[in-house]
């Protein structure tokens, strides 16, 4: 079992920046692929970054390419999230969630998710 618990989140200006943090706990998090997803008003959850298990391989929406940047730090059993040039369409939920494989894109494939952060991007 896995316990994921993001961080970061809040209300930020067009333009801006903010850093997700996702910590977990419970079974080692360095033995898991890690993911953040989104879910904006109104829309479905979406995919936006997935990392492998040695942190080697990264995986980003079109979306969000160029301006986010996931990370990982097992000895701390944090992921994160570093996002730039903050869009109001960036505005979401963010969810971490942890996979018991080398990495995932697809929500249904990860077993463990945080409760997530809010992400507000004013224009």
């Amino acid at each position: 079992q896995v316990q994921l618990v993001e961080s970061g989140g809040g209300l930020v200006q067009a333009g801006g920046s903010l850093r997700l943090s996702c910590a977990a706990s419970g079974d080692t998090s360095s033995r898991y692929g890690m993911g953040w997803f989104r879910q904006g008003p109104g829309k479905e959850r979406e995919f936006v970054a997935a990392i492998s298990l040695s942190g080697v391989i990264t995986s980003y929406a079109d979306s969000v390419k160029g301006r986010f940047t996931i990370s990982r730090e097992n000895a701390k059993n944090t992921a994160y999230l570093q996002m730039n040039s903050l869009k109001p369409e960036d505005t979401a939920v963010y969810y971490c969630a942890a996979v018991v494989k080398w990495i995932a894109t697809m929500s249904n494939e990860y077993d463990y998710w945080g409760q997530g952060t809010q992400v507000t991007v004013s224009s």
